[in-house]
């Protein structure tokens, strides 16, 4: 059975950081790209960072480029999303997936930025 569970969320203040983990099981962790992804009640689901299976290619949106940086440990089972210089707008649910054919949603971290 596949489980995605995410971890780390928090209220931070603008300019502040946070480190969420998403640790999963009942997968072939290590052959299988991953992504973060966030939400807001009523839109639509967006990715904000994506790794490849083998940690070497990376993508970003232009709106989280230069400030959130995607990591994973294949031996732990376990993707990262660091975020840096927080903004009000960062503010959403955050999940971990893969990059298409998505397994069952977990239940997402809270991230709130607010001062």
């Amino acid at each position: 059975q596949v489980q995605l569970v995410e971890s780390g969320g928090g209220l931070v203040q603008p300019g502040g950081s946070l480190r969420l983990s998403c640790a999963a099981s009942g997968i072939a962790f290590s052959t299988i790209n991953m992504a973060w992804y966030r939400q807001n009640p009523g839109k639509q689901r967006e990715l904000v960072a994506f790794i490849s299976k083998d940690g070497g290619r990376f993508y970003y949106p232009d709106s989280v480029q230069g400030r959130f940086t995607i990591s994973r440990d294949n031996a732990k089972y376990t993707v990262y999303l660091e975020m840096n210089s927080l903004k009000p707008e960062d503010t959403a649910v955050y999940y971990c997936n893969r990059d298409y054919d998505y397994f069952s949603w977990g239940q997402g971290t809270q991230v709130t930025v607010s001062s």
